[in-house]
């Protein structure tokens, strides 16, 4: 049925729906005002025109994103208007996609299949795209945490959505849809309970001790490149001095120890320095590294952000190449139309385009199968995807954030690793420069961590998992198919919705010409 409330009134409901939403997130973390912010955009998009839910999710998305990725001004102002406008642009198609699907008998389904559609094809466009934001990113430590290792971070997403237009439709409908809502209700508590009372079906008997090294940054914390030899002279030192307690027998030695991103920023393989301290490390810890560097490429204009095994008796042994660069920040996309020689703000100080890498296949590290992710490659689904499916026992991220050191950007990204922990049936160890580091048991719970802006190791006894959980299949499809769902029934809505506007008119026109 439509509702009878000016435009003018749904624009305001709509941004303050949107800046709600990001209180869902860290560092606040309010999750439960998801249905709210949710239900409230949902009410004001109901038989909307696609060209006022234009507008209405536009509102939304500025009220959310601009707030929920404050954190970007750490790189620059414009990087974070122009990011935070690009994703509310998404968001503003979204309204009018989901404005177009409310006029269905079933829209409850239909707008929060275009939600997720929309979700999922701003995390892939442009350029690898970019996936805050993303619902299911908010859910760790609660209920709807549960179905992860089942339906995804996708059917996670889709659930949100679905349970706030569920309360939408039984509120707004005639109470005979008590009895609808209730049967909606108790699938609901079966989605999210059963999930919680079977537990992770994944981890084994058999374990493996890791640990990881922060060595911290000096300084403000954010200048990698300044202190790079210092950085590197921290991980070795932490490194050698974990083998030393193993050998006293006052610690475990762990049977690899993680280093973060960025903790050579200079090859390895071609700066002799760098290259004997690694080499001091592992065979005073006595065994493997997996160090986090960067490597030059073979064309003198590319470089790559890899994880590379250092092994005490082998030496090198599999790497792993960052497969999401984050574009103008690791990359320049199109820097050929950039007249050669002039100095574009802070793109100046990104000389060398990163090249994405193609890995799938875990790493073999002390013959343990690893998944590895670098930075922002957490938050994108078929990292860990592909290499538990292929097998991966344990999951690492390697990243630095150091330049977003005293912004949310850090709690953000480590909810997500707790969320892929979760989805995955993995432990998940996360090591940072300077913070969040963190060893996260499969059920998402914390088991070690370090604070911020220090430098220290942390070393647990984890197990190890097998076979691959529901999710890594079903979360993939679930997205694909919501693309084509939405694109396949919006096109019918159209097509059904302008036959009926040109011979009835529409409840928007007659709103607004009363």
């Amino acid at each position: 049925m439509p509702y009878p409330c000016p435009v003018q009134t749904r624009l305001i409901l709509s941004a303050l729906a949107g800046l709600g939403l990001s209180l869902a997130f860290e560092p606040v973390a309010l999750f439960w005002i998801v249905f709210p912010a949710m239900g409230l955009l949902l009410w004001c998009l109901r038989d909307r025109s696609a060209k006022q839910g234009l507008a209405i999710g536009a509102v939304f998305g500025g009220g959310f994103m601009f707030v929920h990725i404050w954190w970007m001004r750490a790189v620059a102002e414009a990087a974070w208007v122009g990011l935070a406008g690009i994703e509310t642009l998404f968001l503003a198609f979204a309204g009018a996609g989901m404005a177009v699907a409310s006029r269905t008998r079933w829209w409850p389904v239909t707008m929060s299949v275009v939600w997720l559609a929309v979700e999922v094809f701003r995390g892939g466009w442009p350029f690898s795209g970019f996936m805050w934001g993303r619902l299911s990113f908010a859910v760790v430590d609660t209920p709807f945490a549960a179905p992860l290792p089942w339906i995804g971070s996708n059917g996670v997403s889709l659930l949100i959505v679905l349970a706030a237009a569920g309360l939408l439709w039984w509120y707004d409908g005639p109470r005979r849809r008590l009895r609808a809502a209730a049967g909606g209700l108790a699938a609901l508590v079966a989605v999210l309970g059963v999930p919680a009372l079977v537990g992770p079906q994944w981890t084994t008997d058999e374990t493996a001790v890791i640990g990881l090294v922060q060595g911290d940054v000096p300084g403000d914390g954010t200048e990698v490149v300044a202190h790079h030899r210092d950085i590197t002279r921290r991980h070795v030192e932490l490194t050698v001095a974990l083998g030393a307690a193993a050998d006293a027998g006052t610690a475990p030695r762990p049977d690899f120890v993680v280093w973060p991103e960025n903790s050579t920023a200079v090859d390895p393989f071609t700066d002799l320095p760098t290259r004997d301290g690694i080499r001091e490390a592992v065979a005073g810890l006595g065994a493997p590294v997996l160090v986090g560097a960067m490597v030059d490429h073979e064309d003198d204009d590319k470089v790559l952000n890899q994880g590379i095994v250092e092994d005490p008796v082998t030496g090198t042994g599999d790497t792993y190449t960052k497969r999401h660069p984050v574009p103008f920040g690791e990359f320049i996309p199109f820097r050929n139309l950039i007249p050669e020689g002039s100095n574009v703000g802070r793109l100046a100080e990104i000389p060398r385009d990163m090249v994405a890498g193609t890995d799938k296949d875990p790493l073999d590290i002390a013959g343990i199968r690893v998944a590895d992710a670098i930075c922002f490659d957490v938050s994108y689904d078929d990292v860990f995807v592909d290499q538990v499916r292929r097998g991966a026992r344990v999951a690492v991220v390697q990243t630095s954030n150091a330049m977003f050191i005293h912004t949310a950007q850090i709690d953000q990204q480590f909810a997500m690793s707790r969320l892929r922990a979760i989805e995955t049936g993995r432990t998940v160890v996360v090591a940072a420069i300077n913070g969040r580091s963190g060893i996260i048991g499969p059920d998402g719970r914390v088991v070690a961590d370090l604070d911020k802006r220090t430098s220290g190791t942390a070393v647990a006894e984890v197990a190890l998992a097998e076979g691959t959980p529901p999710s890594m299949y079903v979360g993939p499809w679930v997205g694909r198919l919501a693309l084509w769902a939405a694109l396949v029934g919006l096109c019918i809505v159209a097509i059904t919705y302008r036959r009926t506007r040109r011979s009835e008119g529409s409840p928007a026109d007659q709103e607004d010409a009363g």
